[in-house]
């Protein structure tokens, strides 16, 4: 099964695979329509898939999800391994009245079949039966109540017949198994390489093999049915991706400026007591001085990374919207450094530095409105969620991004809901509220620098 599906990863492989007489293009193959109502998901297409065993679908409908994923590709033949696997009777039946609706629709389904009960192996049309090593027992239809595959097993002397309401396929193992070939000292392999039915399948795999007169190969330019910058942008179509995406660049990326500039100014500083002391320069204008070698370093990272992020993600390439989020960004970068070099101002050493920093990172972190929204924090810890700076820079990217648009969102469980409504429930984004965002994160920064300076100025921990 895994051969013929191309997903093979081990050992060799030997022999053609041919598709309509063509040899199989594996590109072309995989080739990627809605298949809700197929699969009988619509009841729960609003339903989050969780976690096996613990909540979300059931196994059975998470089989048929399965299913609905490979048929997305719409292709005319489906490889299917043992899908009744693991489940009781309802379930299985359930999961192959989907295989048989898929059958229905006229692609082809292959499937490995383990214990399969009478209803399920009469929904099959063929059957191919092997014995251990790969020899062909059987190879053909089923029939009506199996009848074709009875008729073929009891024409051979020594083969007992099938007892009235017993399963075929119980009884088609059990005649066949080793131990019985042994018992009547016979080749269940060659009976079937000398049978009239093997002569057909050979005349039939022959006829097929030969490309119908003025056919062509079926051939794609490209592997995926999206081009490249379609697949870039596919975040777009979801705003909590596009949410995670923002806190992942923000958090990440500014705690990284923070831990990176600490050695640096710990360093400085001792340089700077000794300097200071010799009356070359006062702290206002050291710490100016510190922070502009800062601000460039950091308003040419954040034009490489806004560049980047901005086109990965689908951003509109609207003027303001550049600048809202190339603002925003830029201040993130520069209070996450500022916060750095202050902490290391107030503390004695970048040891101590860096295990207060990460403390107060991690109550950024997770009181930042991503991994819980305002709305859903505890009252008496909300106020913390407008003490973290991240809880503003996230505020700001997404509200400047999407928070002026009208569009419809399907939220599971909800239905449609306008985007800027969603913001204002979820996350308690108002893009009418942007401005004042923008004005917190300059006082952030002012905040910051002047907490630096003055920690220079009036703690010394020099010792001498």
């Amino acid at each position: 099964m895994d051969v013929l599906a191309g997903r093979k990863t081990s050992g060799y492989i030997e022999g053609t695979i041919k598709i309509s007489g063509y040899p199989k293009n594996q590109s072309t193959f995989a080739r990627v329509s809605e298949v809700m109502d197929l699969v009988e998901l619509n009841a729960i297409r609003n339903s989050l898939v969780g976690l096996p065993g613990i909540n979300g679908l059931s196994t059975e409908q998470r089989k048929r999800l399965t299913i609905a994923v490979e048929l997305v590709a719409n292709p005319s033949i489906i490889f299917m391994d043992e899908p009744t696997s693991g489940l009781d009777a309802r379930a299985a039946a359930i999961v192959m009245r989907t295989v048989r609706n898929t059958v229905d629709t006229g692609r082809t389904v292959v499937c490995t079949i383990h214990q399969p009960s009478i209803d399920i192996f009469e929904s099959f049309d063929e059957l191919l039966l092997m014995k251990r090593g790969g020899q062909i027992i059987y190879a053909g239809p089923l029939g009506r109540n199996s009848h074709k595959l009875i008729e073929y097993f009891e024409a051979i002397p020594g083969v007992p017949k099938i007892k009235d309401g017993y399963n075929p396929a119980t009884w088609m193992l059990e005649i066949s198994a080793p131990s019985v070939e042994a018992q009547m000292d016979v080749d269940f392999a060659d009976i079937y390489a000398d049978s009239s039915l093997h002569q057909r399948n050979q005349e039939l795999i022959e006829e097929l093999s030969t490309p119908p007169p003025g056919s062509k190969d079926l051939y794609f330019p490209t592997k995926y049915s999206q081009p490249f910058i379609t697949q870039c942008l596919m975040k777009q179509q979801d705003l909590l991706n596009l949410s995670g995406a923002m806190y992942a660049a923000i958090v990440f990326l500014g705690a990284t400026n923070a831990h990176a500039v600490q050695s640096i100014v710990a360093i400085e500083r001792t340089v700077f007591y000794r300097e200071r002391a010799a009356g070359m320069y006062s702290e206002l204008p050291y710490a100016f001085a510190q922070v502009a070698i800062e601000m460039l370093y950091v308003i040419i990272q954040t034009m490489i990374y806004s560049l980047l992020l901005y086109s990965m993600i689908g951003f509109e390439w609207k003027v303001g919207k550049v600048l809202w989020f190339y603002y925003f960004m830029m201040m993130c970068f520069v209070y996450f450094t500022l916060y750095g070099m202050m902490v290391v101002a107030l503390t004695p050493s970048s040891q101590i530095a860096a295990i207060v920093m990460s403390f107060f990172l991690s109550f950024w972190n997770l009181f930042s409105g991503f991994l819980i929204p305002r709305p859903q924090i505890p009252v008496w810890w909300r106020w913390y969620y407008w003490a973290s700076p991240v809880s503003w820079t996230l505020y700001g990217v997404v509200t400047s991004q999407v928070g002026d648009k009208n569009a419809s969102l399907e939220i599971p469980g909800e239905g449609n809901i306008l985007l800027k409504k969603f913001l204002e429930d979820y996350f308690g984004f108002k893009y009418s509220f942007l401005p004042v965002v923008a004005v917190v994160h300059l006082g952030w920064v002012v905040g910051f620098f002047f907490v630096f300076a003055y920690g220079i100025k009036f703690l010394n921990y020099q010792r001498r």
